[in-house]
């Protein structure tokens, strides 16, 4: 049987790195959706103030499988 996947894009952020803010896009993310079986990092960006970074952000293009009658 062929199976179809949907993709979402989310943002996530994190005051510690980017790999920690893809990580919490891809947490909250798999808490409202079933079968998320990848994650693809589209952009980074960071929020300065005074001269340093405070939050660093990643766009996430996040995988789930399409559930259907069977």
């Amino acid at each position: 049987m062929a199976s179809i996947a949907k993709v979402i894009t989310v943002i996530g952020s994190s005051p510690d790195g980017f790999a920690e803010a893809a990580q919490v896009a891809v947490t909250e993310a798999s808490k409202t959706l079933r079968g998320v079986s990848g994650a693809q990092v589209m952009s980074m960006s960071c929020d300065v103030t005074d001269g340093k970074i405070t939050t660093f952000k990643t766009t996430v293009n996040i995988a789930f499988a399409v559930e259907g009658d069977r």
